[in-house]
């Protein structure tokens, strides 16, 4: 092969993986919230065909009888939009998961759309109350807390949501960071319609031990933008591990002892005010502080000893701006983690009156 064969070879691939068939998928999977036992329910696929040649569907298949599906019998042009429409019958109660696999000209692998959701035999709507405004969505929660987390754990908390705009809405829970995973049921929520967001924690992904935080915001739809009136708090704790300990271990284990578990600040009087806390070791090997940390701003702490040797005890002052406590919705808190066995968290309340 000459020189001049091998360059119209190397064209030819690039300008063939430039304009390989292409489709994109606004979204490959739709959660169809609670569906009626026996009553057929249908979910809308939106597909775009992206790729310089027409598209073409050789095949669909299904895994399941339950589930029907229509789509375009003739070739989309590039360029186009078309939908793919499954429609599912349920025969049993329960959660449900199923898939269509959409087989064509954009290459071997088939594409694979899923529809989920809880089959029942009634249709049950939350029906209470939705104190927080989240852009164009109500809410009953605006802040999420995943307490007394071990390694590998894997919780979910939920929070109900209602469309208070006059369109439809696609729900969605953006910024998440890796440890955390979202998921809006139903899907679609109609004007005057709630639905249910579930917030799943990935400890394994957490790095350290202690409290981890960030802020999420929930959109009405895919491309939302980004506003503080749509941020929702989420905290994580993951406590050290212990479970390996022996009784020997153990009772050779450092012993953490406070002079008191709250503090109280009056909102009346100054501006800043302390508070002072005796932490004592009272086991038998050193005590390790490995973490200081506050769940609000509006607090400020100090702690002259991290590490305490058997029978020695650290002042832990407590200093609190009341003008900023007063802006926080959650409950105000100062979180030690320790290699205490026992009392691996240690809490501190923190009370405005």
């Amino acid at each position: 092969m000459n020189k001049k064969t091998i360059i119209m070879a190397m064209l030819a691939m690039v300008f063939g993986q430039a304009d390989a068939q292409r489709v994109e998928v606004k979204s490959n999977v739709i959660n169809l919230g609670q569906v009626l036992f026996r009553a057929p329910v249908s979910a809308e696929f939106e597909l775009k065909n992206t790729g310089g040649h027409p598209y073409i569907i050789n095949k669909v298949r299904t895994s399941c009888g339950c589930t029907t599906v229509e789509y375009p019998h003739k070739a989309v042009a590039g360029g186009e939009a078309f939908t793919v429409k499954a429609t599912y019958d349920a025969a049993v109660m329960g959660h449900f998961e199923k898939q269509v696999a959409i087989y064509s000209n954009a290459g071997e692998k088939p594409l694979y759309l899923t529809i989920k959701g809880i089959v029942v035999d009634e249709v049950v709507d939350y029906v209470g109350d939705y104190p927080y405004q989240l852009g164009e969505l109500l809410a009953d929660a605006d802040n999420i807390e995943f307490d007394n987390v071990n390694q590998g754990d894997r919780p979910y908390m939920r929070f109900h949501i209602m469309n208070n705009s006059s369109r439809m809405a696609e729900p969605v829970v953006m910024h998440l960071p890796n440890y955390l995973k979202a998921e809006v049921s139903p899907s679609r929520l109609a004007p005057g319609r709630s639905g249910v967001v579930t917030i799943q924690l990935n400890s394994n992904d957490l790095r350290d031990y202690g409290l981890t935080q960030t802020t999420v915001f929930l959109g009405l739809f895919p491309g939302d933008k980004v506003a503080t009136n749509k941020a929702i708090g989420v905290s994580a704790v993951l406590l050290p591990n212990f479970g390996e300990m022996t009784a020997a271990e153990m009772e050779q284990a450092p012993r953490i002892e406070l002079s008191a578990t709250t503090v109280d600040f009056d909102r009346k009087g100054k501006n800043k005010q302390r508070a002072d806390i005796l932490l004592t070791n009272v086991g038998k090997s050193e005590l390790d502080i490995s973490a200081l940390q506050m769940f609000t701003t509006g607090l400020q702490v100090s702690l002259n000893k991290t590490k305490l040797k058997a029978g020695e005890s650290a002042h832990l002052r407590i200093t609190g701006e009341m003008k900023e406590l007063a802006k926080q919705h959650t409950k105000p808190r100062v979180l030690m983690i320790t290699n205490d066995p026992t009392t691996p968290k240690v809490i501190v309340g923190v009370t405005v009156k």
